[in-house]
């Protein structure tokens, strides 16, 4: 466990606690960690995962912009989104494999699926949508294995503590989300 892990550590439980309430603060942290994780995930070949966290950031900038002052106003995606959505993590993990693999990453599959359902998940999260949690809860379980079993013991603990947030962050942002649809509805 290095400094830069705790460091990294810390910044991450930060910023998604603040994303679990919705206020604009959330997206420097979210960065911050990312630049942390970046590093460290590279050190420990985890390319993926390395080159994911500079989606992040740019994620973070756009939500920083997208959710302006206000924070997020979190609501549910279309059916067709949510179609959308699946078809695209399914078709993205399974394009990744075969490169992760050949580039020698120490878990392909995990990393790939990871890689795709992080992506996807943050584009859910800067569009506000709910759906952006559940996908955390699957993305984050399959991180705790896969952290754990690697021997990024404190990594592993974030990700199973980001399960769980992920889990609180599904309860939150449904009922907000449940709000903006019953607001929609009383405004038709």
């Amino acid at each position: 466990m290095s400094n830069l892990e705790i460091f990294a550590f810390i910044t991450s439980v930060i910023g998604v606690v603040y994303g679990i309430f919705g206020p604009r603060i959330t997206w420097p942290w979210w960065i911050i960690s990312s630049l942390a994780y970046a590093v460290l995930f590279y050190q420990s070949k985890y390319f993926a995962s390395a080159g994911l966290q500079f989606i992040f950031i740019a994620a973070g900038i756009a939500g920083w912009f997208g959710w302006g002052k206000s924070g997020a106003k979190p609501r549910f995606s279309t059916n067709k989104e949510r179609v959308i959505t699946v078809l695209a993590l399914i078709i993205s993990t399974a394009a990744l494999f075969p490169i992760l693999k050949a580039i020698g990453t120490v878990s392909s599959f995990i990393e790939g699926f990871g890689f795709a359902g992080s992506l996807i998940a943050q584009l859910l999260m800067v569009w506000q949508r709910f759906e952006a949690w559940p996908l955390w809860l699957i993305v984050d379980a399959a991180y705790t294995f896969q952290y754990f079993n690697g021997g990024l013991i404190l990594t592993g603990i974030l990700y199973f503590i980001f399960t769980l947030l992920a889990i609180w962050g599904c309860i939150r942002w449904l009922r907000e989300s449940n709000k903006f649809k019953t607001s929609k509805v009383n405004d038709e």
